[in-house]
């Protein structure tokens, strides 16, 4: 403020606030000062408000980079190597006798499963005793399990019950599980091997005048047929037989054979379809809200200059019209019944994709094949990971940037606060000289006149 003009304000402050009359009433300071800091204050404001817009845009930005890898996700399950695409539905005409699982890769088709027995469990079970703590006699057990190496367990003032004996069993880890059993006739020792079929078959063979042990049932091992080729498993889990195929027995019918189906997972395929479009919808939608006039206020969204948002727009549309060639039946979305609206967002014909997936599932799985160049999946993958990726990304960049942004404004504004404080101490020190200079002019003028009279 010039010299002038803050010689007019104290003029005008002291008359403005002078009940009397009179520059001895003083000035009103805190006006003073504030109206001295108005213009600093008006640019300290500007800063705020650019604040204010970035705080903004950066919220708008992280709600679309979260939505944007919400898409991203969706698109590595369509595209990836073991997705959705790949993986294997097995169905089974009787699956009270056996059912299936197949992993990716496996071959597709049908095979004929006849179950003629089960794998068995061996076990065996003691004699009585009255209770599971009536002292047993002393001595050695000895445990076989197939042509494994024996155990011998030592029956001693230490385990000489039903009860102590199962537990020493348990803890020599001899391929066994022992368990007391109590029924109308007292407490036995059953003792269960850890392995099916024959190869764990159990020997128990207790020292002279010890516990008696009766077979409860043999290990044998599973016999069946696949495609009319006789198999026999020990375990009623069968693996390797079908490449890729794992099949789990549950009844034995020698004369009803069953048949397990393995074909693509419609179902999985078709979730993920919807996901991807759920997910490419929502950024759409993000886009159009920020490009999109509001009617009220006539604005667009904050980020509509944000040339970021433009290149996305651009990006993610452009992805989803992508036409493959030389796919057989699959070469766009519009094959699998996906249409684009007026809006850019996508449409899904359920009946046209199920049909789609179940009758061409080698051409849709090559049109998502993201390792496969020239298709769309490789497409929609590079173009999306060019937005969403979290370190190269442009989204990720452009965060960047206004995160730098809003540093710079957090300091400019701190330092210029900084020097408002400052500024107002000063101005509130000079007015308060000032002030008191004013009220002390009566009694100068008065002392200066009663000494002109005394000249007089």
């Amino acid at each position: 403020m010039s010299s002038t003009s803050l010689g007019a304000a104290i003029i005008a402050g002291s008359e403005s606030t002078t009940s009397s009359g009179g520059l001895g009433a003083g000035i009103d300071v805190s006006t003073l000062v504030s109206a001295a800091m108005a213009n600093q204050e008006a640019e300290l404001q500007v800063l705020q408000n650019q604040q204010s817009t970035v705080s903004t845009q950066q919220s708008a930005l992280t709600s679309f980079s979260n939505d944007l890898q919400t898409l991203q996700d969706a698109v590595y399950g369509l595209t990836d190597p073991v997705s959705a695409f790949t993986a294997l539905a097995t169905t089974s005409s009787n699956s009270s006798v056996v059912t299936a699982s197949a992993v990716s890769g496996a071959s597709t088709g049908t095979h004929s499963i006849t179950v003629n027995n089960l794998a068995t469990t061996s076990a065996v079970y003691s004699a009585a005793e009255t209770t599971s703590s009536t002292p047993i006699p002393t001595g050695t057990l000895t445990i076989q399990v197939g042509s494994n190496a024996s155990t011998s367990i030592t029956i001693d003032s230490s385990n000489d019950t039903l009860d102590g004996l199962a537990q020493s069993i348990n803890n020599a880890s001899a391929g066994v599980t022992a368990t007391v059993i109590n029924d109308a006739s007292g407490a036995r020792l059953a003792i269960f091997s850890n392995t099916s079929g024959a190869p764990g078959n159990l020997t128990v063979t207790p020292s002279s005048g010890g516990l008696n042990f009766t077979t409860a049932a043999t290990g044998t091992d599973a016999s069946l047929t696949v495609d009319g080729i006789p198999v026999t498993s020990s375990s009623n889990t069968v693996t390797g037989v079908i490449s890729g195929v794992t099949l789990n027995l549950a009844s034995a019918a020698p004369n009803s054979p069953a048949t397990i189906t393995i074909e693509p997972d419609t179902t999985q395929e078709e979730s993920a379809v919807n996901t991807f479009v759920s997910a490419y919808n929502t950024v759409i939608g993000d886009l159009n809200t920020q490009f999109s006039i509001d009617p009220t206020t006539g604005d667009a969204g904050p980020l509509a200059s944000d040339s970021t948002l433009s290149l996305a727009q651009s990006e993610i549309l452009s992805a989803a019209s992508f036409s493959m060639t030389g796919n057989g039946s699959v070469n766009g979305l519009a094959d699998l019944g996906i249409t684009m609206n007026n809006d850019g967002t996508l449409s899904v014909d359920s009946g046209t994709l199920s049909s789609v997936l179940s009758s061409d599932p080698t051409d849709v799985q090559s049109f998502f094949q993201a390792n496969s160049a020239g298709s769309f999946g490789s497409n929609l993958t590079n173009s999306v990971a060019a937005l969403a990726d979290p370190v190269t990304g442009a989204v990720a960049q452009d965060i960047n940037g206004l995160d730098q942004t809003q540093s710079d404004l957090t300091t400019q504004i701190n330092d210029f606060q900084t020097q408002l404080t400052a500024l107002q101490q000063q101005l509130t020190t000079e007015y308060d000289q000032v002030d008191a200079t004013l009220q002390a002019l009566p009694l100068l003028i008065q002392q200066t006149q009663s000494q002109l009279a005394s000249l007089g």
